[in-house]
């Protein structure tokens, strides 16, 4: 892991995530690149271009002399911190910097159950998860603890789900950390026999790993909502992460259904990492 994006809008739940973000720096020798999107209102590009400039460049120390102030940390003292300012009008193009600058994560803040309101403005949280094809974790405390020792991946063992667990199984190799698989399985014409997701299972996990070594490590729940099935999964096993998978254009969705992920991230109580499918 050699870069690490951290949007910042100088708020508390902003220094969560960077605090989130100089644990794992410190532990994988990451980059961390400090992004605040400098929001200038349209009435600023109507004026003249005197004026126009004139109010950017203010504008612009101003986020750069916050940036000093907010980075004067002491678990930064150790780690390599770029701040970059930029000025965005779409959420899509903090894709675009991670992509030039060949991140691995994005570390983001969140207010809690409340509901998944990002650090920056209204929901770009959710904007973010949308459009990022790298992992994004949401910390929503003061991460007192950041080792990583069990992170559970809640799968429904389609082939469409592969990809994103190959990649979350990289990630967690990564942070050092052991990945358990859960599927739960609902009453209603959602259930499903055993025998039936044996059988999805072991098709899985022949096509993700060419082999069915791991078909014994499967975790199966029953429950009646997917969201309390991995979070009561999660809360038995001890585990210090949650990883889900997105659909890029319907928002923060599992690949379960609706907005599952969305209410995992806001009702768990551990992070919450997502990988867009």
């Amino acid at each position: 892991m050699k870069k690490i994006i951290v949007p910042v809008d100088f708020s508390e739940q902003s220094e969560f995530a960077l605090e989130a973000a100089a644990a794992l720096a410190n532990r994988n020798n990451s980059e961390i690149l400090t992004l605040h999107m400098l929001e200038i209102s349209n009435a600023v590009f109507t004026k003249a271009d005197d004026a126009k400039q004139t109010e950017t460049i203010y504008f612009l120390r101003l986020a750069e002399k916050k940036f000093e102030e907010f980075l004067d940390k002491d678990y930064l003292k150790n780690i390599k911190v770029t701040p970059i300012v930029k000025q965005f009008k779409v959420f899509s193009e903090i894709n675009d910097i991670a992509k030039e600058h060949e991140a691995d994560l994005i570390v983001m803040g969140s207010q809690g159950a409340s509901g998944i309101k990002g650090i920056l403005i209204g929901s770009n949280t959710e904007k973010v998860v949308r459009h990022s094809e790298i992992p994004v974790l949401v910390i929503k405390h003061n991460p007192i603890l950041m080792e990583f020792e069990n992170v559970v991946f809640a799968c429904d063992f389609s082939e469409e789900a592969i990809e994103q667990y190959n990649r979350a199984k990289e990630m967690v190799k990564k942070l050092g950390a052991i990945m358990h698989l859960v599927h739960v399985n609902l009453p209603g014409s959602k259930f499903k026999s055993s025998s039936e997701i044996e059988k999805q299972v072991a098709n899985f996990l022949r096509k993700a790993e060419g082999s069915l070594e791991k078909i014994n490590k499967v975790n199966y729940v029953n429950d009646y909502t997917i969201e309390k099935g991995i979070l009561n999964f999660a809360n038995v096993m001890g585990a210090d992460l949650i990883a889900v998978a997105t659909h890029g254009r319907k928002g923060i969705a599992h690949f379960f259904e609706g907005s599952i992920s969305e209410d995992i991230a806001n009702h768990s109580t551990l992070p919450v990492m997502t990988f867009k499918m």
